[in-house]
């Protein structure tokens, strides 16, 4: 059967009784057990002992890691929350959609850190690796997490490109198009190449994970996350801010980007003289 394009979900949440569970928010949901239940895998391939640490740490991890990037993301873009037209409300409404990854990247490892040192200290009988050690653990459930939080983006019709004809286009609905683009029908599927990059950088990292120094697998993710990100965010129409012809979030990738590249690059030069 011939597919024209991809379909809309009809419907971003079900209800269950007096119970509604969107769609958007299951998947975060999921990705964030992935991401525990492979971390703690690869942590433990360290060190066996290390059972639960992972769990332990994203007690506090993910909590900050949900509240950066939101935060992100409204600070992004202010005019949908603030204002005489907006509702403030609206940016506690985390299912609606909108997590900005540098935020939640940023807290979320800051309280990653927290909850491994506290870990840490409650278990002194355990020979615990370093922090950097912890990161390049988590980093490909992270990007697996990433790419399922993609999928919530389908079920909200939300983060798809300019318009587009072909079978890996998204179509979308007349209510769902942005102003000036009501007359076309499909659009780039940007959350669905964003989700397949994740995807294979992850497979990428957990491949070459006995190759590279500690330190450096987080680094590179980081590194090739921004990327793929830089190119697919070129591809996006949605509001943003921009800076001499660039989005936003193109000059973060690009900064953040370099900047964890030479991290990578500094690393192995350390590596190879000792």
């Amino acid at each position: 059967m011939f597919i024209r394009a991809i379909p809309s979900p009809s419907s971003s949440y079900i209800e269950l009784g007096p119970l509604t569970l969107h769609f958007y928010a299951l998947c975060i949901i999921a990705g964030i057990a992935v991401a525990v239940s492979l971390g703690d895998r690869r942590l433990r391939a360290i060190n066996p002992e290390l059972r639960s640490v992972v769990t332990d740490v994203a007690f506090f991890a993910v909590p900050a890691g949900v509240i950066g990037g939101r935060i992100y993301h409204v600070i992004s873009a202010p005019s949908d929350y603030f204002g005489s037209i907006s509702n403030f409300l609206s940016a506690f409404a985390i299912w609606k959609g909108g997590l900005g990854i540098w935020g939640a990247i940023s807290l979320g490892a800051l309280g990653a850190y927290i909850g491994y040192r506290r870990t840490e200290r409650s278990r002194p009988e355990i020979n615990f690796p370093s922090f950097p050690q912890l990161l390049d653990a988590l980093a490909p459930g992270i990007l697996i997490a990433q790419a399922m939080g993609r999928v919530g983006n389908w079920f909200n019709i939300e983060l798809f490109g300019a318009p587009v004809q072909g079978w890996w286009a998204l179509e979308v609905p007349f209510t769902s198009r942005p102003r000036g683009y009501t007359e076309f029908e499909t659009f780039h599927a940007t959350f669905a190449y964003e989700a397949i990059w994740c995807l294979l950088v992850a497979i990428l990292l957990i491949i070459f994970t006995s190759r590279l120094q500690k330190g450096q697998i987080f680094s590179l993710y980081i590194a090739l996350y921004c990327l793929g990100r830089f190119f697919i965010e070129d591809l996006r129409i949605d509001t943003a801010n921009e800076f001499l012809g660039l989005r936003q979030n193109q000059w973060v990738s690009a900064v953040i980007g370099l900047a964890a590249l030479a991290i990578f690059v500094n690393l192995k030069k350390k590596s190879s003289k000792i």
